[in-house]
């Protein structure tokens, strides 16, 4: 009878632990990375995200759209803080549908910093066309939108590699460590030198990939320097607040301590 159950346990564990080796290979690998603005009260860092737009205007924007944010929130505190020259530079380099004009017709203009950022296709239909029936999602939330945030995003630019041994990838995938399923249909965007930086950055895949990953992460939460400052407000206040009433405490019981001492004396 000892024997039958041994063999009847064995039988439910081996497929288990078969299951539980195949999940571990093919699980996502998604490292938690250093954050200039991961801390209670971090900030982000101006440099880089100028820097991760330019990795974002130059590469991500070819097919990826970020209809959320606006140019002039380039030059907003908390974010790249472009100046406002520079900021109406960015603007006009991207040609916009406006109007009617008096003739009743849309025309298309120079972008203003108070425009949207244009999107690279002008519909769904067109962005499939151009990408193999795959749709390049929005990237205005994105480091909000996927579990893990800016590690994700990282994660997923510098994951793609060859596939193991044995791996069998669909027509038109590219085999990504960080993807669920390992299969992605988006080709590896960024390389060694596609980006040349100003400030003496080496332009390597895991710059690119970590700046434009901070600059996501603004774009998905622009306030969040303004929200950590607010924090730290309420934070102090509060701390004031409980020494005040501490002292106030100490002094009233003080005070009745006293009384009552007089009182039975």
């Amino acid at each position: 009878m000892r024997s039958c159950l041994l063999a009847f346990l064995l039988a439910l564990l081996v497929p288990a632990a078969a299951s539980a080796q195949d999940n571990g290979n093919h699980a996502p690998e998604i490292a938690h990375q250093s954050w200039s603005f991961s801390q209670p009260f971090g900030t982000f860092d101006d440099a880089q995200l100028q820097r991760g737009f330019e990795v974002y205007w130059n590469i991500c924007a070819n097919c990826h759209s970020m209809r959320l944010l606006s140019y002039r929130n380039l030059g907003e505190p908390g974010g790249p803080e472009f100046s406002p020259k520079k900021v109406e530079e960015i603007a006009s380099q991207a040609q916009v549908t406006d109007g009617p004009n008096e003739k009743g017709e849309m025309f298309q203009r120079p972008a203003r910093p108070s425009d949207h950022f244009r999107s690279p296709f002008a519909n769904e239909q067109q962005a499939r066309n151009f990408n193999k029936g795959a749709l390049p999602p929005d990237l205005s939330v994105m480091a909000k939108a996927r579990e893990g945030g800016p590690d994700y995003i990282y994660a997923i630019l510098t994951g793609y590699t060859d596939p193991p041994k044995g791996f069998e990838l669909a027509p038109g995938m590219h085999y990504n460590k960080a993807f669920p399923g390992h299969q992605i249909a988006m080709p590896p965007p960024l390389s060694d030198g596609a980006v040349t930086y100003t400030d003496g950055t080496k332009p390597t895949l895991d710059n690119y990939a970590r700046d434009v990953s901070a600059y996501l992460m603004w774009a998905a939460e622009p306030k969040l320097e303004e929200r950590h400052k607010t924090g730290l407000r309420v934070m102090i206040y509060l701390f004031v607040f409980a020494v005040i009433m501490y002292l106030a405490k100490r002094t009233v019981w003080a005070r009745l301590h006293h009384r009552d001492a007089a009182h039975t004396a």
